[in-house]
């Protein structure tokens, strides 16, 4: 009965393993077509854009990225989106790690009401604040600085990386805290010297998260901006001319504006892999 029931298993196990396959390649293929077909069009002319259909540039151009790299109008929104995207990261993991810490091991009045709120900020759309941050910006003359955009993406990305850093620190024993304690060691000496290291894979995870949420934002960023501080997001959407829509420079800018977060992924791809083992990614 076993005999025959292994030819069996041999015999329907290939096609399985073919469709699996076709389905895997299937979804890439679907994946990759628009980053192709994005940096094919940064290789070529607006006029090749606009006329026959080519899988593969006629007659290969690197001016598109040339306007970039040397116009100050648009290279300075790579600046920008740098300076308030690192600042938002480093205020949102300073601000995240004692509120992590003190959700991961103490219990207090309201801590899962609290803890629930600070998801809500998360779920909630950017538009819902947008208002509120331009006039308070405006009334305190914080309006087009960068600043502004990392304090304002603080409200969704703060939530985040409380959320993530939580999961990673309930998963070192409380012992090790006392043992340190006991030592000698006081909170601020163990928290940087001894616990930020064990969790050095989760501050990856969280770093990277609030990175590409605040590199990726548009509403908030454009609106909080207007000439010094504008994003590449923003400059993105207006690059009309008199001639009509620069099709060639806008996507050798979208294709520089994936390159950051590609770096970045390549960089914590393992401690997302641990993120994901934990639950909390």
């Amino acid at each position: 009965m076993s005999e025959q029931s292994q030819p069996n298993k041999r015999r329907y196990s290939g096609p399985r393993i073919r469709l699996s396959a076709v389905i895997i390649c299937a979804y890439l293929l679907f994946i990759l077509v628009p980053i192709y077909w994005l940096a094919i069009m940064s290789l070529k002319s607006n006029a090749e854009i606009l006329g026959d259909f080519t899988l593969w540039p006629d007659a290969i151009t690197f001016d598109n990225y040339k306007t970039i790299l040397t116009d100050p109008a648009w290279y300075m929104g790579y600046v920008n989106s740098f300076i308030y995207v690192s600042l938002n990261t480093v205020i949102s993991l300073t601000v995240a790690l004692p509120a992590a810490y003190a959700f991961s091991r103490y219990r207090f009045m309201g801590d899962s009401h609290l803890f629930f709120w600070l998801l809500t900020n998360r779920m909630a759309p950017p538009a819902v604040f947008a208002l509120p941050f331009f006039q308070l910006y405006s009334s305190v003359e914080l309006f087009d600085t960068h600043i502004a955009v990392a304090l304002a993406h603080c409200l969704f990305n703060v939530p985040l990386a409380v959320w993530i850093l939580e999961g990673f620190m309930r998963g070192v024993p409380r012992e090790i805290d006392e043992t340190a304690f006991i030592d000698g060691y006081g909170f601020g000496r163990f928290f940087t010297r001894i616990f930020i290291p064990m969790i050095a894979p989760g501050i990856g995870v969280a770093a990277f998260f609030c990175f590409m949420f605040s590199w990726v934002e548009l509403l908030l960023s454009r609106t909080l901006t207007s000439v010094d501080a504008k994003p590449i997001t923003a400059i993105m959407t207006r690059t009309v001319s008199a001639s009509g829509l620069d099709w060639g420079v806008l996507a050798a800018a979208g294709v520089l504006t994936i390159i950051p977060g590609a770096i970045v992924i390549y960089f914590v791809r393992s401690y997302i892999a641990k993120g994901l083992a934990l639950g909390r990614v």
